[in-house]
């Protein structure tokens, strides 16, 4: 991005650093609860970390595409980074550290971060190049509130009552076990869903929108900031008590609350960064600069420590955390904890290097 705001690229390897840290666990039956998503209903700091990546990627696209043309190669380039970052998803999901090196096609899970991150790109910038703020806002205004409607009243095809529960009789569960079947997280739900992505879209559409807000120079930013996460978080937990705040339905009180959340957050970094030019929380700029290659990488390590066998048929990952973690703190969750602060570390220290050294891979 030119003319770069601080708080943005911050904010940015912020999160990239809380996926990491929430999906290496020393041990999956062992975390502090802060740590783990909800259950179902409900939201923990965990569920802001995905929803605050997807409103980064709308504020990111309204400074890339800020003066790019309306035109087919625009589109070609959008285009074309969507099908690649669908196409990593696609292949951490389908690949073994062993031969033959691909699961079976019957088991491939179809949805996925990656994935999603490159449905809601395409169509929020896109969104972005053909409509002005206004335009955004009844957009994304009609989705939830179509969302909502359409979960909470429409009845399913069997004539049954629709619900929010964790079950096949609600609209998203319904429709990803007809049109996805076997390739799913979950064998009932799958939390990156076809349905869900809908009002996925307006968190980036909500992200191009405080983007705007940062490039403007007659707006009174921080102040701007800190009203519209009160609006959004005053409303979207009023909301939840008609549509439960749920990261799986990405319910439309759950899109509001986490950009409340995440435009909170970005109101006192933006102050400390770039209004009182304090040097803070650097090191997670230098994760940002290369933030999907860093999740790719450690979302492949992972998956290769977890899957290959050494000793007595003993995962990487197991005789690691069993080695230099169990071996000598006793409290299984702070031993859990220990190991995913020590990937953080590496791959900390991981983005300084590629940084330092003007290493930047853009997918």
């Amino acid at each position: 991005m030119k003319n770069r705001v601080e708080s943005v690229d911050i904010l940015r390897g912020l999160t990239i650093v809380a996926m990491i840290m929430v999906n290496n666990p020393g041990s999956w039956g062992s975390i502090y609860p802060p740590l783990m998503h909800a259950e179902w209903h409900g939201l923990t700091p965990t569920d802001l970390v995905f929803p605050f990546f997807l409103y980064i990627v709308g504020i990111s696209i309204s400074y890339a595409y800020k003066n790019k043309p309306n035109t087919w190669l625009t589109y070609k380039k959008i285009t074309i980074r969507s099908l690649k970052l669908i196409g990593l998803g696609l292949f951490l999901g389908w690949f073994l550290p062993y031969f033959p090196f691909f699961k079976s096609f019957e088991s491939l899970r179809f949805p996925g971060v990656l994935q999603r991150i490159g449905v809601v790109f395409f169509i929020a910038a896109i969104l972005f190049l053909n409509f002005d703020w206004k335009k955004l806002c009844a957009i994304g205004l009609f989705v939830l509130l179509g969302y909502w409607l359409f979960l909470g009243f429409v009845p399913l095809p069997d004539g049954s009552i629709p619900t929010f529960d964790r079950a096949s009789n609600n609209w998203a569960n319904y429709i990803d076990l007809n049109v996805l079947g076997n390739h799913m997280w979950k064998d009932d739900y799958d939390p990156e869903g076809l349905l869900s992505t809908l009002p996925a879209i307006v968190t980036s559409i909500i992200g191009i929108l405080i983007g705007k807000v940062l490039a403007s120079k007659e707006i009174k930013k921080t102040q701007f900031l800190l009203i519209t996460a009160a609006v959004l978080l005053c409303t979207g937990y009023i909301w939840s008590l008609w549509f439960p705040l749920n990261k799986a339905l990405w319910s439309s009180s759950f899109v509001l609350v986490t950009s409340g959340w995440a435009t909170l957050i970005l109101a006192l970094v933006y102050y400390v960064t770039d209004v009182k030019k304090i040097e803070i929380g650097t090191i997670f700029k230098y994760v940002g600069s290369n933030a999907i290659t860093i999740f790719f990488l450690s979302s492949f390590i992972a998956k290769t420590f977890y899957l290959t066998k050494i000793g007595d048929n003993q995962s990487i990952h197991s005789w690691l955390y069993q080695t230099f973690y169990t071996s000598w703190i006793s409290i299984d969750k702070l031993a859990s904890l220990m190991y995913a602060l020590t990937v953080i570390t590496f791959y900390l220290v991981l983005g300084y290097i590629m940084y330092k050294r003007k290493i930047f891979i853009k997918v």
